[in-house]
């Protein structure tokens, strides 16, 4: 299968994973490949990315009407590259480092090597003057790779994590070596008005891009900056609340029968500030006894890479807290915080969005944050909270949210009371108008919105 394509979707990871027990591919759950599918199937598009297995590469394939193009990395290639620079410099800087990025020659020459391969087999698929959209921090310097190979090609490059302020940006010692990998794309798109903001401070302060109105231009040429902040399929969620309402009445039994359910649904990431949230309820106790007497926090943590050392202390520090509080709090018939630590199905993890009175979205860093979409979208009575940390890439959609501040916990706290207090009506207004943001900016809208401005 080595024929050419018009369009060419080039991301760290293909949109399928491998069942080695039915010794079958899967196609990978989310908006992003429920909206790129059908543009692939409709321009005979590839797919190009790693399989996410050390040494797995196979031949080219096609699965779901979708033709694959697998990148072969080793395991060292993806200790230092993917391990190393993704998760250990990109990750932490780009979140504000939350955490402190490490700097190793030994991580950023793997990923520059990795870039040139993706970026090889895309130019190797492209057809003339085709387009490529590139996915993601993991892939920076693909789009000035493939412009050195493929001139006449139209690449557009989408950053699903936040772009950090020029100040932090500073501290990457391969800086300009990024931006210039970024500015090989036509057009650069980015979650929010703040990410076009800050990439474009520290393009104007640290490459030899100019200012070209709102964009920039480099190596003369335009480069467009478009904030696009991605969604999800709406009437999907809605659709599955509907049929799940048996299951979600089930939990509710399982958990609080009698009581307000809080529910945080979270990777188990030290972005997400899980810790924090729970600090915050051990907090609404404290204040607020017999309030907090009255909920249930449902907290579910997804394992996110298990094998990274700050990964693992974080896990050690929510599962200490979730023991503190029930010990503290709980009492025979009464367990305060319900903990699981596992992927939920589909159909379940909609089923507890139907279930919870309040959701808790309180990141301390986020790109954008689909959770509290999901939740939304979910709400088909109109009816439920959503409590949302400001700092989620999601925070100036939702504006109708209860916005807080997630590291003062005091105030996560009183926001916790206020929600469980909320009068049916301002719920009912509020969750409404958050709905008809959601379901008018799917994902569908914004695979358009992006596609769009690199055809024009």
């Amino acid at each position: 299968m080595e024929e050419t394509s018009e369009f060419v979707v080039v991301s760290n990871r293909l949109p399928v994973s491998r069942n080695e027990e039915e010794d079958l591919w899967e196609t990978s759950p989310g908006g992003l490949v429920s909206a790129l599918v059908p543009i692939l199937r409709e321009r005979d598009g590839v797919w190009i990315g790693w399989t996410g297995a050390p040494d797995f590469a196979p031949p080219p394939f096609v699965h779901d009407d979708m033709r694959l193009y697998p990148v072969p990395l080793d395991q060292d290639e993806m200790d230092r590259y993917y391990f190393g620079f993704c998760n250990n410099t990109l990750w932490p800087l780009y979140h504000n480092a939350i955490r402190t990025p490490q700097y190793h020659r030994r991580w950023w020459y793997p990923y520059r090597l990795i870039n040139e391969r993706f970026a090889h087999e895309a130019a190797q698929v492209l057809d003339h003057s085709g387009l490529a959209w590139v996915h993601d921090y993991q892939l920076q310097l693909v789009p000035q790779f493939l412009r050195e190979r493929r001139p006449d090609a139209t690449i557009g490059f989408f950053l699903h994590i936040p772009f950090p302020p020029v100040q932090l940006f500073a501290y990457l010692p391969w800086r300009e070596s990024v931006l210039v990998g970024l500015l090989g794309a036509d057009v650069l798109a980015f979650q929010t008005e703040q990410s076009v903001n800050n990439f474009r401070d520290a393009a104007l302060r640290y490459s030899a891009a100019q200012r070209a109105g709102d964009d920039l231009e480099y190596a003369g040429r335009r480069v467009k900056l478009q904030s696009a902040p991605i969604s999800i399929d709406a009437e999907v969620f809605a659709r599955t609340a509907r049929r799940v309402s048996g299951q979600a009445d089930q939990l509710r039994k399982q958990v609080a029968p009698v009581r307000r359910i809080l529910l945080g649904v979270d990777r188990l990431d030290y972005t997400k500030g899980i810790d924090h949230r729970l600090r915050a309820v051990q907090t609404f106790h404290a204040r607020h006894r017999e309030d907090a007497a009255n909920t249930v926090l449902l907290q579910v943590a997804v394992p996110s890479r298990e094998d990274l050392v700050q990964y693992a202390e974080q896990r050690e520090r929510v599962e200490r807290l979730v023991g503190q509080i029930n010990g503290q709090y709980g009492r025979p018939g009464y367990t305060p915080v319900v903990y699981m630590y596992r992927h939920l199905e589909f159909e379940e993890l909609v089923a507890a969005y139907v279930t919870a009175d309040v959701m808790l979205v309180t990141p301390l860093c986020d790109g954008m944050n689909l959770v509290a979409k999901e939740y939304v979208a979910s709400r088909t009575s109109d009816d439920g909270v959503l409590v949302l940390s400001e700092f989620a890439g999601a925070a100036p959609e939702l504006k109708e949210a209860m916005l807080i501040n997630p590291l003062n916990l005091d105030e996560l706290a009183d926001t916790l009371r206020r929600a469980v207090h909320i009068a049916p009506e301002e719920a009912a207004t509020r969750m409404r108008a958050l709905r008809e943001t959601v379901r008018r900016n799917d994902v569908y809208r914004w695979s358009r919105a992006c596609i769009g401005a690199l055809e024009n």
